[in-house]
């Protein structure tokens, strides 16, 4: 991918709809995937618990969204990375997990084969969740949007990555902060006071748009007074009063 290309998809991720962030984020991996032959991608959140404990070695940092290109067989949907992160959970700590506390606050890049030693990939670890699916080599892109809260994209491949694959994910993904903003803003991770369940980001989906709540109800299943339920959570989680509000967070893209 050339300098034009980068261009490029920039330009095609800011003609999503605000209500489009997983589809953005799917073209936006799936791009970079094709670009550097990788066979997956991951986004995932990840904020910092308030108070962590002082022994703690991820300084209370946890991932509270994922989103995968595709799924890893026989797993559905996302659960292959969520096992990963029950394990980052729990504390169980393994070498990998270390990689993304060096530079906490900073735009980072780091990689399995460039940053761990070989020893790594013979243990059960590395096996289980990485080789036995193809997993030779990952690089992850960490963008800061403030003390408590980052955005990470993680990409995987069955060989090594290059310096210069790596310069290029660096490019594309250090020149859109709007874009992390928008992600991390769309599961509640930044302004709201809690992260949004499953269910409302559905309504949020529906409600960056011009779909009334009547119109929301019906589309995800649910009675009107319940829609209207989740979007006046909504609006409070985001300290906001109106869909106008709301969707001024959005459009305030160097917010």
């Amino acid at each position: 991918m050339n300098t034009e290309g980068v261009y490029g998809l920039w330009d095609a991720l800011s003609d999503f709809e605000a209500n489009q962030f997983a589809a953005a984020a799917a073209h936006l991996m799936s791009s970079l995937c094709t670009a550097t032959s990788a066979w997956n991608a991951t986004w995932a959140g990840a904020v910092r618990m308030p108070d962590p404990a002082a022994d703690d070695p991820l300084q209370g940092w946890r991932v509270a969204a994922v989103q995968a290109l595709h799924p890893v067989p026989p797993h559905p949907g996302d659960e292959h990375f969520k096992a990963i992160l029950e394990v980052w959970e729990r504390r169980e700590i393994d070498p990998s997990f270390l990689l993304p506390m060096r530079g906490v606050g900073t735009f980072r890049t780091y990689s399995f084969r460039r940053e761990l030693p070989a020893s790594w990939f013979e243990t059960p670890f590395y096996e289980r969740h990485y080789g036995s699916v193809g997993t030779h080599d990952a690089v992850f892109v960490a963008f800061p949007l403030n003390d408590d809260c980052e955005s990470h994209f993680g990409f995987y491949a069955g060989r090594t990555f290059t310096d210069a694959e790596i310069a290029l994910l660096e490019q594309v993904l250090r020149g859109i902060k709007w874009f992390h903003r928008q992600l991390i803003l769309s599961h509640g991770l930044m302004m709201a006071t809690s992260p949004l369940t499953a269910t409302e980001r559905r309504v949020l989906h529906l409600l960056l748009t011009k779909s009334s709540e009547k119109e929301i109800g019906s589309r995800l299943d649910m009675a009107t007074s319940t829609a209207h339920q989740h979007v006046t959570r909504i609006y409070r989680k985001f300290g906001v009063r109106s869909r106008a509000e709301l969707m001024s967070i959005w459009l305030n893209r160097a917010g």
